[in-house]
């Protein structure tokens, strides 16, 4: 048996409609407290909580994702999601990961806002998703956490970040408004939604 220490490997879902400065900033700090070799961001099809028909297309949002990661050695994109039909529930895309980074070499770490926290148990097979992965829950240190009798408490890995104001949704909005998003967006993602005319 190898007594080689495991990679860390993290996953970030989202619509990301578009990604922001503030996942960016997320990703970087909990990609340097978990030791993650690898962080992938995995842009969902079908947003199992969202109104889908609010989401944009799928190859402008996955093409906003690699602009916005590009220098980052760490960030890598999958469109597992994106290329699998019907809702994206997070429990298939750990499985699908898992095949690929096995357990006796690598640990999967799947990044979680406080937010969502309340209602995991209404996510597809909490319990198989506790078991396959660690959840590193971000932002938001005063919110709930699970109580500790809870058996999924276990799984859970609060990591502090940054609490930065900034939405997919005010962004959307700024630009159907025609006021500025720089400084929300990377450059080249505020220039990808110029140049294709997205959320006008």
């Amino acid at each position: 048996m190898s007594n080689k220490p495991k990679i860390n490997i993290g996953l970030f879902g989202g619509t990301f409609d578009p990604i922001h400065i503030a996942h960016l900033i997320i990703a970087e700090f909990v990609c340097e407290a978990a030791r993650l070799e690898r962080l992938f961001f995995i842009p969902a099809r079908i947003h199992p909580f969202k109104n889908n028909r609010q989401i944009g297309d799928s190859r402008h949002r996955a093409a906003m994702v690699r602009l916005a990661i590009r220098n980052n050695p760490h960030f890598a994109i999958s469109e597992a999601e994106l290329d699998k039909e019907g809702v994206s529930y997070t429990i298939d895309t750990v499985k699908l990961f898992r095949g690929e980074f096995p357990p006796e070499s690598h640990e999967l770490l799947f990044l979680m806002g406080a937010d969502n926290l309340a209602k995991f148990r209404e996510w597809k097979q909490p319990e198989e998703l506790a078991r396959l992965c660690r959840i590193l829950v971000f932002g938001r240190p005063h919110a709930n956490p699970l109580a500790p009798e809870d058996p999924l408490s276990a799984a859970f890995q609060y990591v502090e970040t940054p609490l930065l104001e900034i939405s997919s949704t005010g962004i959307r909005e700024r630009v159907q408004q025609g006021r500025s998003i720089r400084y929300l967006v990377p450059a080249p993602v505020e220039a990808y939604i110029h140049k294709h005319s997205l959320y006008r």
